[in-house]
């Protein structure tokens, strides 16, 4: 079992990130699981029209690497999710690697939840930024 940081480990500033390569794979996956098929994501033609000139990948692909980077990094596995923020900054395309970071933000001993500043970068552009709030899992 990978280790897991207790809420008494936590220290402000702690951080902790994750890469991850976007694949078509991952694109088609995510649009299979979560039932989120819209054309932006996985219909070259269509995409070319909008905004964005080209696919994108959803916009919750590079969230689920935030949730990723809490349940096995920081504080790890055994964190509790209890809300998460996010405001999408720039687009993912297949093929980008997408780096999430989570940082200790703020500590409350008294209901042991931990704030977290949570952001995705692919290279310099951040893509996505917010904030989380997790319980850390007890010490074992």
């Amino acid at each position: 079992m990978q280790q897991s940081y207790a809420f008494e480990d936590l220290s402000m500033g702690l951080a902790a990130e994750i890469g991850r390569t976007v694949t078509e794979a991952d694109i088609v996956l995510f649009a299979g699981v979560t039932g989120d098929t819209n054309p932006a994501h996985l219909n070259q033609q269509y995409a070319e029209g909008t905004l964005f000139k080209g696919r994108i990948a959803h916009g919750m692909l590079s969230a689920g690497l935030v949730s990723a980077v809490l349940g096995t990094r920081l504080p790890g596995p055994g964190t509790i999710y209890l809300s998460q923020s996010l405001k999408f900054r720039a687009p993912v395309r297949p093929g980008d690697t997408v780096v999430a970071r989570v940082e200790v933000t703020s500590l409350d001993p008294a209901k042991k939840k931990v704030t977290l500043s949570t952001t995705c970068r692919v290279g310099d552009t951040v893509v996505l930024e917010g904030e989380a709030v997790v319980l850390a899992p007890a010490r074992s």
